[in-house]
């Protein structure tokens, strides 16, 4: 709510009609993160490293 009511400064009846992924994109929650791991990264680290 903090975020929503005050970072955000949404009025209370825009805040409470957001959907969850809704209030997640517009925290930040879609932004990709630096050194965030893409599928041939993992794929390299887990020929480095594999499991036995």
């Amino acid at each position: 709510m903090h975020a929503g009511l005050c970072l955000l400064r949404l009025a209370p009846r825009d805040f409470w009609v957001l959907t969850p992924r809704e209030f997640f994109a517009m925290t930040g929650g879609l932004r990709r993160k630096d050194g965030e791991m893409d599928r041939a990264a993992l794929e390299a680290l887990m020929g480095q490293f594999p499991d036995r």
